[in-house]
């Protein structure tokens, strides 16, 4: 992985977390307990603070950038090249593959942003809800199913991160 300090600024990573080797990981940056941040992932606080609580999944290719603070609460899954720039993600939330979530805009706990959107500069999404489009709209409410299922997911993620750590081998090079 490549961790860099920027400004006198260094990563920090959370005991249990599992960094792919191609991420990136840039200056005033704070990761959890027990993430997973997958391959290809930029994490670049250069400009501003990054934090991303425990059990935390940055599937592969998410791009998070602070131009003053980002804050991804626990539990979320950022779905495979999404985009997360000065925003607040609250617990337990999914954002889906390739959305982009904007300037300081807020998405509540518990919610869904669906693949493909766009959350707009300053919008809230509600706590609770489901949302989708471009610009992102709500659709539904969160239903009991969905929070069981989120919960079954967030596991899996923070399950790979310990299979991740005790059982990834390199084996493309010679020993």
């Amino acid at each position: 992985m490549a961790i860099y300090e920027f400004n006198g600024k260094s990563p920090k990573i959370g005991k249990g977390t599992w960094v792919a080797q191609s991420a990136e990981i840039i200056g005033d940056v704070k990761i959890g307990k027990k993430c997973w941040i997958g391959p290809g992932a930029v994490i670049r606080g250069d400009f501003g603070s990054i934090v991303i609580d425990d059990e935390t999944a940055v599937e592969d290719g998410v791009i998070i950038h602070s131009a003053g603070m980002v804050h991804i609460n626990k539990r979320v899954t950022i779905g495979h090249m999404a985009m997360i720039h000065n925003a607040t993600i609250e617990e337990y939330v999914v954002i889906g593959m390739s959305t982009t979530v904007c300037d300081n805009a807020v998405v509540g706990a518990w919610s869904i942003v669906a693949e493909h959107s766009l959350v707009k500069k300053n919008q809230t999404v509600k706590a609770y809800s489901i949302y989708a489009g471009i610009p992102a709209e709500k659709k539904s409410s969160l239903e009991q199913r969905h929070k069981d299922y989120m919960i079954w997911g967030k596991q899996i993620y923070v399950d790979l991160a310990a299979r991740y750590l005790s059982s990834l081998k390199r084996i493309d090079s010679a020993p």
